[in-house]
């Protein structure tokens, strides 16, 4: 497929709910994450970025619960990609709004390994911004894991900058397996702009 036959189009929830998402990531390296306990001075959080000696794999098999589209849990999603000739998901973009916070959290972003390095990613970025936008959000917001340095740097790159990180998220040695959450945010003006 040439970038010029690339078309993001609407993945509406009736035909696309419960697509899996088959998400790989490779990494050679990843954010080593060191907090000095919390204690009545304070406390220090730092997150450097490592080297490793093999590649870090997480594939769709480890998890119990791979990633799909329109998980129940998300209420209100929307989802757009590019879909291949043959009817098969190429990439994606899934958002939800979060109403209490006024924020627009995306849930899913995939793109095939066929596609990246092709501006894929970041059009669906800009979709995402565009909706955000329309919708007077005050912030896009995101996860990732801290050995997926690639999507950071990507993430980095498209404006979005660090508001957080959950070192128990998906075990109670997060930080041993160099798979911390990490969240990231892209803020706008109250009228909807960067």
């Amino acid at each position: 497929m040439s970038e010029k036959n690339i078309e993001i189009v609407a993945l509406p929830k009736e035909k696309w709910k419960g697509t899996p998402i088959l998400m790989v990531t490779r990494s050679d390296s990843y954010y080593d994450v060191e907090i000095k306990p919390l204690d009545y001075e304070g406390c220090t959080v730092s997150l450097v970025r490592k080297k490793v000696e093999q590649e870090i794999v997480h594939t769709p098999e480890e998890y119990d619960f791979p990633d799909k589209l329109y998980a129940d849990h998300w209420e209100n999603a929307e989802a757009y990609g590019v879909v291949g000739e043959n009817g098969e998901l190429l990439a994606c973009i899934e958002v939800c709004p979060e109403e209490w916070s006024n924020r627009l959290m995306v849930t899913e972003l995939w793109v095939d390994e066929s596609l990246r390095k092709q501006g894929v990613g970041k059009r669906l970025m800009d979709k995402a911004k565009e909706i955000a936008a329309l919708q007077k959000r005050r912030a896009i917001i995101l996860e990732t894991q801290s050995c997926n340095t690639n999507a950071i740097g990507f993430y980095l790159h498209e404006g979005f900058e660090l508001i957080g990180f959950d070192k128990c998220c998906y075990t109670n040695k997060d930080i041993e397996r160099r798979e911390v959450r990490i969240n990231l945010g892209y803020f706008f003006d109250m009228e909807g702009r960067r």
